[in-house]
């Protein structure tokens, strides 16, 4: 899926990731840029069309949906971070507004648009996901909850929107230097380099893209015979 003269619309697109993603789409030669957000004030990148989009109201997707009759790319990027352990005092609250934004919203997002892409030829959807999708920790284990679903909701729309030639990527990375991450003590990504991956696989025809190390290595862990999703053994 090329994005020279591609409709793309990104959500979360007002900072981090989903900014950096915006900025790459319009230096790969997108004819329109639309970038969703709660606030569209919060929109400042020059070039794009802000257009208000909360992915967890219903409205807010009808009205999108109707704003952007023509478009190719829907880039689900919008989430948020509890930093909330599964066991934890808040995980049922934290988990259940994660996946209302993490899962919910890229589901609700992909269907809505699925009969749009198929006029438009198809087109494609990113979903971006995390090597979290994979492994937890006790710092982001309702995340992951949620990543988790979002990854298997992506593997989904790519089987069930194959015969309308949707291109469905799953993009997985780690931390990155992010609003998000301000509070995590880790090596990050700078959300440009992840940004330029995604175009980079998207115009490639690819299905799923492994954005930085953290990816990779742990998407590697699953041949060993104690991958890392299984955590620390018990003691003896």
């Amino acid at each position: 899926m090329n994005f020279k003269d591609a409709v793309v619309l990104i959500t979360g697109a007002n900072r981090g990731l989903g900014k950096a993603l915006a900025q790459a789409a319009l230096a790969a030669g997108a004819r329109k840029v639309y970038a969703g957000a709660r606030n569209p004030a919060a929109v400042t990148l020059a070039g794009v069309t802000p257009i208000k989009i909360d992915v967890t109201n219903a409205a807010d997707i009808a009205a999108a949906v109707q704003a952007i009759p023509d478009l190719t790319i829907l880039i689900n990027n919008a989430g948020i971070f509890s930093g909330s352990s599964v066991a934890g005092p808040e995980a049922l609250a934290s988990v259940r507004a994660e996946l209302d934004t993490n899962f919910y919203g890229p589901m609700s997002l992909s269907l809505a648009f699925a009969p749009t892409l198929q006029r438009n030829g198809g087109g494609a959807i990113v979903n971006i996901l995390s090597a979290l999708s994979w492994i937890t920790i006790p710092s982001s284990g309702t995340y992951s909850i949620s990543k988790a679903a979002a990854w298997a909701l992506t593997n989904g729309l790519r089987a069930d929107l194959h015969a309308q030639n949707t291109q469905v990527l799953a993009a997985h990375m780690g931390y990155m230097d992010t609003d998000m991450t301000g509070g995590v003590d880790a090596p990050k990504s700078a959300p440009a380099d992840i940004a330029h991956a995604i175009v980079t696989a998207l115009e490639a025809g690819e299905d799923e893209v492994l954005t930085d190390d953290t990816a990779r290595q742990v998407k590697q862990g699953f041949t060993i015979p104690r991958s890392a999703y299984l955590g620390e053994p018990r003691a003896a």
